[in-house]
């Protein structure tokens, strides 16, 4: 088991830090499958409320193969944060290469419904003993 851990960003008072795994037993490198399990904590710093309502992922393989994911919430819910709480889920995502990366956005909405968007900057994807 080998893990990763993204610097903590903070946008419009919300910290987001990544922790990433390789999961071997879901894996098949011999048929060009890494499947990696990413950790997200986001957290919110500011004096307000704030609901998380939909995210957005760029996911590149080594390969440069570029995959697109958005939708409503994460893992089924769209968590409200309050002020000093956080909300923390995992959830995975599939490769062709032992190396890729990730990156994306949350939009969130106050409690007055405007929204604002939280950058997830680009964070690694790599299963360190298969890269030469």
């Amino acid at each position: 088991m080998e893990k990763y851990m993204s610097e903590p960003t903070n946008t419009n008072a919300i910290e987001i830090q990544v922790t990433t795994e390789y999961i071997e037993e879901q894996s098949n490198p011999e048929k060009d499958r890494f499947v990696f399990a990413y950790t997200i904590t986001i957290r919110n710093h500011g004096t307000e409320p704030v609901q998380l309502l939909s995210r957005y992922w760029r996911i590149q393989d080594g390969n440069e193969q570029v995959h697109e994911v958005e939708g409503e919430g994460v893992v089924g819910q769209k968590p409200m944060l309050e002020p000093g709480q956080d909300f923390t889920y995992t959830s995975g995502t599939a490769i062709a290469t032992p190396i890729g990366h990730m990156e994306g956005h949350y939009i969130f909405e106050r409690a007055d419904g405007s929204q604002f968007t939280a950058p997830i900057p680009c964070f690694r994807l790599a299963h360190s003993a298969m890269i030469h």
